[in-house]
């Protein structure tokens, strides 16, 4: 009897005690392996502040390119599938592929058209990512991808008969136009494929790879191509097991840090210019009137690129057209 008596005596006692909350310790990735980039450095910045803000409820243990056994290009479908909880993915193209509707080329070409062709594409980018499991929290982008050579480019009839390494078909059919040859590769391996000779210029920005690569590129022709941009994601599971407090304030901070990488990326291209004109770079700028050639020889791609992937890809290239008046 006194045994049943202390047993129900404790059970009690286990019941009063109060509950307190799961912390959840997500698992995060990111493309680059560099970890003084901008982009890095806020990846950093948002784990810091959700250990901070939530009391410690959520943290995250954030991981560089190259560290997990993730490929570039399979960082969301890595998320969707509760690999990691939380990424920067830069290279979405071949899963999400209607959010390459943002870096077609030419179609984009100055900040406040970005700032206009996102708001508007932004509901339909966010559905397309859901079907992937994986919540579309924010991004960040690069400054404009221009033209990093190891010969001379005045004008872009200058790009024929040379190799250029791109990170998507879009930069790819660009050099195609103006008879260039794209090669796709990682990051990884553009020094050393510049030095043998396998690639003869790159598409980037003066802050993004060419702050790496500059030794190897004495030639920037300044000619907005595109923009290259970042999106920051959560498993769907992941993120719908947290508190909605929690939510919120992962949302809230992601919100936030996304445009200060974007303005600390503009601040550091106009630095990493001065920088490699300093080093022996030559910088030539690019005319408008050329500027508007290509831009009416690569509207034909945009309107074939959305009619061979459906009216989905139609009606969203409306929308970003009429979003920037274009």
């Amino acid at each position: 009897m006194k045994l049943k008596i202390l047993c129900a005596a404790l059970l009690v006692q286990t019941f009063a005690l109060p509950l307190t909350a799961h912390a959840e310790d997500w698992t995060a990735y990111t493309y680059s392996s560099v970890s003084t980039t901008a982009a890095v450095k806020g990846m950093n910045r948002i784990a810091e502040r959700v250990e901070e803000e939530t009391d410690g409820d959520l943290t995250m243990t954030l991981h560089l390119g190259k560290t997990l056994q993730i490929a570039s290009s399979d960082i969301t479908q890595a998320t969707g599938d509760g690999i990691v909880d939380f990424a920067a993915d830069f290279f979405f193209s071949g899963t999400v592929p209607i959010a390459r509707i943002l870096n077609l080329p030419m179609l984009i070409e100055n900040d406040e058209q970005w700032d206009k062709a996102y708001a508007a594409i932004e509901p339909t980018l966010v559905d397309a990512f859901a079907e992937q499991n994986v919540v579309l929290l924010g991004g960040y982008r690069y400054p404009e991808q221009t033209i990093f050579t190891t010969f001379p480019v005045n004008s872009l009839a200058d790009l024929k008969g040379h190799k250029v390494r791109v990170t998507s078909p879009d930069q790819g059919k660009f050099i195609e136009e103006f008879g260039g040859a794209p090669i796709t590769l990682s990051g990884s391996e553009v020094p050393t494929s510049l030095e043998r000779g396998v690639i003869e210029g790159v598409l980037t920005a003066s802050a993004g790879g060419a702050k790496n690569w500059h030794e190897f590129l004495p030639y920037n022709y300044r000619f907005p191509v595109n923009y290259g941009n970042s999106m920051i994601i959560a498993n769907t599971d992941a993120f719908d097991a947290l508190p909605e407090e929690t939510q919120a304030t992962l949302s809230k901070i992601v919100a936030e840090e996304g445009p200060a990488i974007t303005e600390n990326f503009r601040k550091d291209e106009k630095v990493q210019m001065a920088s490699q004109s300093e080093a022996g770079m030559t910088i030539t700028e690019a005319s408008a009137s050329e500027i508007e050639m290509a831009t009416g020889k690569l509207s034909p791609y945009w309107e074939a690129w959305a009619e061979e992937n459906g009216p989905e890809y139609v009606e969203a290239l409306k929308v970003v057209r009429d979003a920037i008046g274009k």
